[in-house]
């Protein structure tokens, strides 16, 4: 593959022109919360309002509108973590063929169920992508249906590259360009897109500490694998990125940074407290560079929101798992008298220091006790590490022994 191979600016435009009245133009969301860190106005492309929830469907359409009427009436097989799946379901549909995708059993149950609802036929398989990879590989091989390949075809590239055209229009004088990175189809498509007119604007690929797969590529000069892909960030945790896209990362991403599970957790919960969004940790990676790499990025920034289909049960355990990486929950354990009311002083405290309670334990039995004492555990929702100090202090103010405090 040569760089004068990869995916120009015409194959975007006319993926655009077949894309009309298919996909929506989404919103551009300014975070103003950024605008001091980055010294310069920060956006979110909300591509988690795409139908499908997802920028998938760009991709999938356009490779599905390209087939011919002999490769359509064979059918098309797809393999996904969710979001492609979606994307080829809906696509085969308004193409008017059928769509065949195979699933891993630990995909999210409204992903399976959105994919079938769009008409097509899912097989559930293995318990990680390259499974369900394998799989659909089979199928195509077995049945002459033809594989959809999730990011590593020129006509994927280019259907995401519209993503970049946007981007380009909404916000003229951008500066960082921030995409989610598993495959790297979407990155490379809007790294074709803006460089071909913006060749100054900075492209910066996201991945998941966990599953970092180009890192250790653009080192080697060429696509290595990873061991496993565990991440709360599903739709990227991609093993092995494609030759294909990783010719494009090469020649046209400025860089490729990390970011920690702590990290999705709170930009998921920044993206649903800040401004409303339900955003899945994959789409909101992004966001957790802006929050783990502060000030690293020259505005105006555009963070990509690449996706918002997450499983409601994931989504309850992600908004715990960032109040915590927040501070918003405090652990607090009081040694307080054993007498009437002791317990009530203590709720009765919390309730004027603007704390809520959120579960309480009472116990007599701790050879840590002195005698006429009793331990109280609290779990608190807080403002934040500064409430949380508040609370501390004042409660030690109040006379109760702190035995431990975590937050």
């Amino acid at each position: 593959m040569t760089a004068t191979r990869l995916v120009d600016l015409d194959r975007i435009q006319h993926a655009r022109d077949l894309l009309s009245g298919v996909v929506r133009v989404t919103p551009m969301e300014h975070a103003r919360e950024f605008a001091d860190t980055f010294g310069g106005p920060v956006h979110l492309k909300c591509e988690n309002l795409q139908r499908t929830g997802s920028f998938k469907v760009r991709g999938a359409y356009t490779r599905i509108h390209e087939l011919s009427a002999e490769e359509r009436a064979r059918g098309v097989v797809a393999a996904s973590a969710g979001n492609h799946a979606q994307g080829v379901a809906l696509a085969a549909s308004l193409v008017g063929t059928q769509a065949t995708v195979f699933m891993s059993r630990k995909a999210p149950l409204p992903k399976v169920a959105a994919t079938r609802g769009y008409g097509a036929d899912v097989h559930l398989v293995g318990t990680a992508f390259e499974e369900a990879f394998a799989g659909a590989a089979e199928f195509a091989e077995r049945t002459g249906a033809v594989f959809i390949h999730p990011f590593d075809h020129p006509d994927v590239i280019a259907g995401q590259g519209t993503v970049g055209l946007e981007i380009l229009e909404q916000v003229p004088d951008v500066g960082t360009v921030l995409v989610s990175t598993g495959g790297g189809g979407l990155v490379s498509g809007v790294a074709s897109a803006v460089k071909a007119s913006r060749p100054d604007v900075q492209l910066v690929g996201v991945q998941a500490d966990s599953a970092a797969a180009f890192p250790p590529s653009l080192a080697a000069g060429a696509p290595v694998g990873l061991d496993s892909t565990q991440t709360l960030a599903d739709g990227i945790a991609v093993a092995r990125p494609g030759e294909l896209t990783f010719e494009h990362v090469t020649e046209l991403v400025d860089d490729v940074v990390t970011v920690g599970e702590e990290a999705l957790s709170r930009a998921v919960l920044n993206c649903l407290e800040r401004r409303k969004l339900v955003v899945e940790p994959a789409g909101a990676a992004p966001v957790a560079a802006l929050l783990e790499h502060e000030g690293a990025f020259e505005p105006p920034v555009v963070a990509v929101l690449s996706g918002g289909n997450v499983d409601p049960l994931l989504l309850m355990q992600i908004i715990q798992h960032g109040m915590t990486a927040a501070a918003r929950y405090l652990y607090v354990r009081l040694w307080v008298p054993d007498r009437p009311g002791s317990l009530a002083g203590v709720v009765t405290r919390m309730s004027e220091l603007g704390a809520n309670i959120v579960d309480i334990e009472h116990s007599r039995i701790s050879g840590r006790l002195g005698i006429g004492e009793v331990e109280v555990a609290l779990k608190l929702e807080t403002r934040g590490p500064e409430h949380c100090d508040d609370v501390i202090a004042e409660l030690q103010r109040a006379g109760y022994t702190v035995a431990s405090a975590d937050h």
